[in-house]
């Protein structure tokens, strides 16, 4: 009998690997005054690559969670069950402090290193980062409301999971959630219906639905409401308010808060999305009256930080994934990772990716140096993250069919994990704000935060002189700011200047901190336009090799 199933020319599974083996992170660490967390995110990476923690995130993903609105006997419930493979993610994730660490530090670069921290471990699995991110984003929010803050912030930053039913205050750690996007407004807020009442005794009474609230399993939530206006006191300041919400009250009782369903959803299938119908449902005010808006906008901030450093996380995984796969395989008489045409395409992924980092590690720097009072890091930070939502989120998606297509047919298939990190990408483009959203938000924190623009276009300055086309591109964005007088036409090229403001800035940084063949790729085919519309076209005479050398981990060498 001949041997028809012999596995030949397939490359092995890739396990035992550490997602912290990458120069572009370890030298933003080193580089902003972090370098004492680097012990940590090696070892967060190391756990992250391991047998054991890719098994969990498989199976997080092949069996999502399930909502059981009501218990046998006919008493609602609104639970959200999980695999346990989910609460084991989550357990890594809290004690490791990227939900909310930094807000308990006060150690220099601790945003640094909770992001660095974030992106190797989010590489594991991404979809718990959802409410890991959420976390991390809600202190900030609640400080507007100082008594809340001084309650709930000490167990949001709790480096203990403690997952269940029970009242928030009678935890060891608690999870924050968002509810704020209802079914006729999207991503207008302002739209919202949703009503809040005085009940009379300092709280609200919150009557509405919900289009999209994440991770409905959380503890507590930032809840958009309106708050009807008033001729004296408090509630003459009616308007779209935040509110902290429980999902368990002091004695006990379940919140008013029901869960109708669970989101279908491309991706992000480990992580669960739902509709919510609140019917009188008790939560306290954060911040002014009527001012939910500015209130919440700095959760939406930090939310879009970690979206930028999620598309990253997604961009290193791929390309792990690719180089890995051609680096065992054989293609017409060579391993195809060694073929010219399969190097372009590989160096070129290389290349993208790295920038990603480096912004994302940029804007994380620039968050420990706002917190600190550096006005100039606060400016590029808020111009800097609609700036890199905008265009890193938009690039993840075409870098993860790109790189799912260097496996062939073998990355198509769901055993491969590239179609998950395929589906994941889009998510990070629509989650606070998709295309269009972020760059109008680019032209508002243009016209009302001008300081923005200002210490974006030191920081592409700090490399002038360095290489031709990276000056030339920050002169394209200068002036492409006259067109700023005139707001249809603004709004028209909203798009391009977004692009083009986050081009500068990641060849300003890969010029300055990365090795000069990986600088002279990005500057040559994103800047200087030698570049065709598809990864693998970089110029001819690109030098690959050491842009593939310092982007394959060590145990592929």
């Amino acid at each position: 009998m001949s041997a028809t199933h012999e596995v030949l020319n397939q490359a092995p599974p890739l396990t035992a690997f550490t997602t912290a083996d990458d120069p572009a992170l370890l030298e933003a660490l080193r580089r902003d005054g972090a370098g004492w967390g680097e012990e940590q995110v090696r070892d967060l990476g190391a756990l992250a690559g391991s047998e054991e923690v890719q098994e969990w995130s498989r199976q997080a993903e092949e069996q999502p969670p399930r909502l059981r609105t009501h218990d046998r006997h006919g008493h609602r419930i609104d639970e959200v069950e999980f695999h346990p493979a989910w609460h084991r993610l989550m357990t890594v994730a809290v004690e490791h402090g990227l939900h909310a660490a930094p807000w308990a530090e006060e150690r220099s670069g601790a945003h640094l290193v909770r992001a660095a921290a974030f992106y190797v471990w989010s590489q594991a699995e991404p979809g718990h980062g959802c409410p890991v991110s959420m976390t991390y984003a809600a202190v900030p929010a609640l400080r507007a409301q100082p008594e809340l803050a001084a309650v709930y912030e000490p167990l949001l930053t709790s480096r203990t999971y403690d997952y269940g039913l029970r009242p928030p205050l009678g935890k060891a750690g608690l999870i924050a959630g968002m509810s704020m996007t209802e079914k006729q407004g999207g991503s207008d807020v302002r739209a919202n219906t949703t009503q809040a009442v005085p009940a009379g005794d300092g709280s609200y009474l919150i009557t509405g639905h919900k289009w999209f609230t994440s991770a409905p399993m959380s503890d507590v939530f930032l809840v958009l409401a309106q708050v009807p206006g008033g001729t004296s006191g408090a509630e003459a300041g009616g308007g779209l308010t935040c509110f902290l919400m429980p999902r368990v009250l002091p004695d006990g009782t379940r919140n008013r808060m029901h869960l109708q369903r669970l989101k279908d959803k491309l991706g992000n299938r480990s992580n669960a999305s739902s509709e919510i119908e609140y019917d009188g449902a008790v939560a306290w005010p954060v911040g002014e009256l009527g001012r939910g808006v500015r209130t919440i906008v700095e959760m939406v901030n930090m939310t879009r930080l970690d979206c930028v450093l999620g598309t990253a996380a997604g961009m290193r995984a791929g390309l792990r994934q690719a180089l890995h796969h051609t680096t065992h395989r054989r293609a017409f008489g060579a391993e195809l990772a060694d073929q010219p045409l399969m190097r372009n395409v590989l160096a070129d992924l290389a290349v993208e990716s790295e920038a990603a980092t480096v912004l994302a590690m940029r804007l994380a720097a620039a968050t420990d140096r706002a917190q600190a009072g550096d006005e100039q890091e606060a400016a590029l930070r808020r111009l800097g993250l609609a700036v890199g939502k905008y265009w890193v989120c938009k690039r993840g998606s075409v870098h993860a069919a790109e790189a799912l297509e260097c496996l062939g047919g073998n990355g198509y298939v769901e055993e491969s994990g590239m179609p998950r990190i395929y589906r994941e990408a889009p998510l990070l483009s629509i989650w606070e704000g998709s295309g269009n959203v972020a760059a109008l938000d680019v032209l508002r924190a243009l016209v009302k935060e001008p300081a923005g623009l200002d210490a974006v276009l030191a920081e592409a300055d700090a490399a002038a002189g360095a290489d031709a086309r990276l000056d030339a591109a920050t002169a394209r964005v200068r002036a492409a700011l006259s067109g700023l007088v005139d707001p249809q036409r603004a709004q028209l090229g909203a798009r391009r200047l977004a692009e083009e403001m986050a081009l500068v800035l990641q060849g300003s940084l890969l010029v300055r901190h990365s090795h000069p063949a990986v600088a002279d790729a990005f500057c040559a085919s994103r800047l200087g336009g030698d570049w065709g519309n598809a990864f693998g076209t970089l110029p001819t005479g690109t030098d690959l090799g050491p842009i593939l050398e310092r982007a394959r981990p060590k145990d592929l060498v």
